[in-house]
């Protein structure tokens, strides 16, 4: 967003903000738009995955929109610092991204759809930016919780950097990593009440659009 501190390399965990405990405001119940909630219980059976593509105001409405889709939310993940504020990520020295939580039904959004409209809605190829916005924040990731998410998430990536090369774009940049586990990315954290669904309450807000224009193919089977 606006005003944010450009950074352009990752922060390391010795110099990354200390955080704190708890969160430093309240997280929402509910869902403003979908009014599920945020962090659930949700029905037996939901998936959970967490998509940084970029802003995560404009990436959270493209999300909730989707058929299946019973819950979104705003917040940072994928760095060192715990329970950050939105000012403290923007710094740069959290190592956190700009993340949307997706809690999904796959009998009617399959991994591999949800995956590929994530391809779809910004370029992946850019590293630590999108479009004007540039910092590690910006980062694109997939943050699974799933071994059939990542079976997913690999195998359309690839199936989109081939499509991607053909257009004339560069590498793929996004990080594909668990959640949980060594080397995961470790929780989410909800964003402030004013950034979830951001874009509901302030219909006429800030939301660039990054895509491609390349479509992502079905991976081989």
């Amino acid at each position: 967003m606006f005003g944010s501190t450009l950074r352009s390399t990752m922060v390391t965990p010795e110099r990354a903000l200390r955080g704190r405990s708890e969160y430093a405001y309240p997280v929402p119940d509910r869902h403003a738009v979908l009014g599920t909630p945020l962090a659930g219980p949700w029905p037996e059976g939901t998936a959970v995955i967490h998509l940084a593509l970029g802003c995560f105001w404009g990436a959270e409405k493209e999300l909730w929109q989707l058929p299946g889709v019973l819950t979104t939310a705003a917040g940072y993940q994928g760095g060192f610092t715990p329970f950050p504020t939105y000012e403290e990520t923007c710094t740069g020295l959290t190592g956190h991204t700009e993340t949307v939580l997706v809690a999904y039904d796959p009998a009617v959004l399959s991994h591999t759809e949800l995956l590929r409209t994530f391809w779809m809605l910004h370029d992946p190829t850019q590293g630590f930016r999108q479009g004007d916005d540039v910092g590690t924040q910006y980062r694109s990731a997939v943050f699974w919780t799933t071994p059939e998410q990542e079976r997913a998430a690999l195998a359309t990536r690839d199936a989109y950097a081939g499509e991607l090369r053909q257009h004339g774009f560069g590498a793929v940049t996004t990080q594909i990593r668990a959640v949980d586990g060594p080397g995961g990315a470790g929780p989410f954290y909800y964003a402030e009440d004013h950034h979830q669904q951001y874009l509901h309450k302030v219909p006429n807000g800030y939301c660039p659009v990054h895509s491609t224009g390349v479509a992502c193919p079905l991976p081989a089977p």
